[in-house]
């Protein structure tokens, strides 16, 4: 899930992004209305996380730019004033939730997937490939009927892999999407992770499903039928 948070206080954007990493979100900031907005023209996000209280243009008018142009992505407000007109005045612009600081993570985590459980997208829809599968809302990924224990970041590497199934993904757009920085040659923290991914996930008697494209990346796709 790719989420845009649009936060100018940098302790507080570090701390919710740090938190939607660990629970698998890939997390892009804006620190003003004018940044956020080009944003959204570049990248189609599931859900935005909105302060009101921004320099330049404020949460409202860029509530109100957002809901022009795309009327189903969820938005959820932020804002340090719990006034009952400023819940209305977002609510009335589009907002599909309102939430007032201070907040507990748990508590944004929780409006977080209620939003994109009622919004319903493909992006939600359980992912497999072969007997492989994956739920993007209750974590749970199965093999045939084995259930199988992944890590977060295990889980969004699947979660990407899956996504992509038949095309090949290079280590630097893995580095991307999961890990979300630039990939360093000079690591081998994504092949690591895949290693461990695949032990997991192809047992001895099961069909192989992550395949290494040698000096490029990866690939997961379904196995050849039997002759």
């Amino acid at each position: 899930m790719h989420v845009l948070l649009v936060e100018d206080e940098p302790k507080l954007a570090a701390l919710i992004r740090a938190g939607l990493a660990e629970e698998t979100y890939v997390v892009d900031l804006a620190a003003h209305g004018e940044e956020a907005l080009r944003s959204i023209e570049k990248t189609a996000y599931d859900l935005i996380i909105l302060d009101i209280m921004l320099p330049g243009m404020d949460g409202f008018a860029v509530c109100r730019h957002i809901r022009a142009a795309n009327p189903d992505i969820p938005i959820l407000m932020l804002s340090a004033r719990g006034l009952t007109e400023d819940r209305v005045k977002g609510l009335d612009l589009g907002a599909d939730d309102y939430l007032t600081k201070p907040f507990e993570f748990s508590e944004l985590n929780a409006r977080v997937r209620a939003l994109l459980r009622r919004r319903q997208p493909r992006a939600l829809l359980t992912l497999q490939v072969d007997d492989l599968t994956l739920d993007p809302i209750t974590r749970i990924v199965r093999r045939g009927e084995r259930r199988i224990e992944l890590t977060q970041k295990e889980l969004a590497l699947l979660e990407y892999l899956m996504r992509n199934a038949g095309h090949v993904l290079t280590r630097a757009m893995i580095a991307e999407h999961v890990w979300d920085f630039t990939w360093d040659r000079l690591t081998n923290v994504i092949d690591v992770f895949v290693n461990h991914l695949r032990k997991k996930i192809e047992l001895p008697n099961e069909a192989k499903l992550i395949h290494s494209v040698r000096g490029v990346g990866y690939v997961l796709r379904s196995a050849p039928a039997p002759d």
